[in-house]
């Protein structure tokens, strides 16, 4: 195994894979010589571009989780990426919206990670990686969901890290901050509309305010650690979340 095949023979799904951060994600794990099926939604664009680099995909809407409650699924790498945002002040905040983002950043992780680990137990090997956010560690104003949906997220990469850990499977989040992305650029109209600014000051006053590194962070610099915590570098790493947020935090 050379250092840039090391994930030869691992099988990896990435949910949220035909675009941003989880396309990124799928294409690293690839040239890592992992075999990636990525998991969207049929009308997500980007599918076609997905299998046309030779992904696997599966064409699935992830808000229907019955499929998933008795699903049973091998694979060795679980990238927990999917996700949607609303801003909106708590008393605006649409609650069909609020149950929805819930069930899709912070349900269906739970379900994925549910129908992998008895593969991952039964090989002594599992990576579940976990997109959450900053949003996982801090609060922002209008985001109600989506910060409820990432702090629950961190909670369960730790239980799933605890229980795991016994077995050979690893569970990690990743918490960037504004990542350039279809996601991050469909908020900026939203923000602008809640802060009642133009969006052309949305990413320097809004985005990027408390970074002491003044620019979005690129989708490949999280697959960059994604591709990290599969290695065998990071098998003692578990039970953590990992900033990638231009220093944010500090």
């Amino acid at each position: 195994m050379s250092l840039t095949n090391y994930l030869e023979g691992k099988r990896a799904l990435v949910t949220g894979g035909a675009s941003g951060i989880g396309l990124a994600c799928a294409r690293v794990l690839a040239e890592r010589g992992a075999r990636v099926t990525v998991a969207d939604r049929p009308e997500a664009p980007g599918l076609e571009t997905v299998a046309s680099e030779g992904f696997t995909t599966w064409e699935i809407d992830l808000l229907d989780v019955t499929p998933l409650e008795t699903a049973r699924l091998e694979f060795d790498i679980l990238v927990n990426n999917a996700g949607i945002q609303n801003v909106a002040p708590i008393e605006d905040f649409d609650p069909l919206m609020y149950r929805n983002m819930i069930r899709l950043m912070l349900e269906v992780p739970f379900l994925l990670t549910k129908a992998c680990l008895p593969y991952m137990y039964s090989v002594g090997f599992g990576r579940v990686i976990n997109i959450s956010s900053i949003h996982g560690l801090k609060a922002s104003p209008f985001k109600a969901a989506y910060v409820s949906a990432k702090h629950g997220l961190e909670g369960l990469s730790k239980v799933i890290a605890l229980e795991g850990g016994p077995h050979g499977v690893t569970s990690n989040c990743i918490n960037p901050g504004y990542v350039r992305t279809p996601l991050v650029e469909k908020q900026i109209a939203d923000q602008a509309k809640v802060h009642s600014i133009p969006e052309s000051e949305v990413i320097e006053t809004i985005l990027l305010q408390k970074n002491a590194i003044k620019r979005l962070v690129e989708p490949h610099e999280v697959a960059a650690m994604v591709a990290w915590l599969a290695s065998p570098d990071a098998a003692m790493v578990t039970g953590s979340s990992h900033t990638i947020d231009g220093g944010w935090t500090a």
